[in-house]
C-alpha cells in the first residue's frame, strides 16, 4: 500500500509537488474508505474521485462532490465530530511541532509553508508542551549508590542518638 501522498495543484507554489508521508491511522482510514468504495461501486480506479458526486449518497465516482464543505458536513454528522475542516490543519501542525520529532523545516515542507511566520500562524504550542520542554532542561542530581545512602542514613541516626545522649548527660 502507498505510504505517502503527492500534492499536485495547490494554492501556493510552496504547496505544489510535495510528498506527505501517511501514518498508520491515515492508512487505516484509507483502507476503510476503500472497502466502502468497493461496496458502493464494485471497483476502484485511480482516476475516480476520493469524494464522489451525488446527493444524499454518492452515485458517480467519475465526478467530484460539488463542494468539500458539503462532504465535511456529512462526515461530521456521520461520525459525530465538531469543528471546521481547516482546524485539522492547525491541530496537525501544532501536534507535529509539539512532538519534538519534526524540525521547523520538516513541518514547513509537509505543510507547504515557506515562511516561519506562516508556521507560527498555524502552530499553537500548548502550555503543557512548553512545560515539558523547560523541565527537560533541569539538571538531574545523580543518585547515591545504595551503600553510600545506607551509610548516610546510619551516620545521621548515630549523630541524632549522640546528640540525645549529650543532652541527657
Amino acid at each position: 500500500m502507498c505510504r505517502a501522498r503527492w500534492v499536485g495543484a495547490s494554492k501556493t507554489e510552496a504547496g505544489e509537488g510535495r510528498t506527505i508521508p501517511l501514518n498508520a491511522d491515515v492508512l487505516a482510514a484509507l483502507v476503510a474508505h476503500s472497502k466502502w468504495y468497493l461496496e458502493k461501486f464494485d471497483e476502484t480506479r485511480p482516476e475516480w474521485y476520493l469524494f464522489p458526486f451525488g446527493k444524499p449518497q454518492p452515485t458517480d465516482p467519475t465526478k467530484p462532490a460539488t463542494s468539500f464543505k458539503t462532504v465535511w458536513a456529512a462526515l461530521k454528522k456521520d461520525i459525530g465530530i465538531t469543528g471546521r475542516w481547516h482546524d485539522n490543519r492547525h491541530t496537525f501542525i501544532t501536534d507535529l511541532a509539539e512532538s519534538g520529532e519534526a524540525s521547523d523545516e520538516t513541518i514547513r515542507d509537509i505543510a507547504g509553508h515557506v515562511s516561519k511566520q506562516m508556521l507560527k500562524h498555524y502552530s499553537h504550542i500548548r502550555m503543557e508542551a512548553k512545560r515539558r520542554a523547560v523541565n527537560s532542561l533541569m539538571v538531574k542530581k545523580p543518585e547515591k549508590p545504595a551503600v553510600e545512602a545506607e551509610k548516610g542514613a546510619v551516620s545521621n541516626e548515630v549523630a541524632t542518638k549522640s546528640a540525645t545522649v549529650d543532652r541527657l548527660m
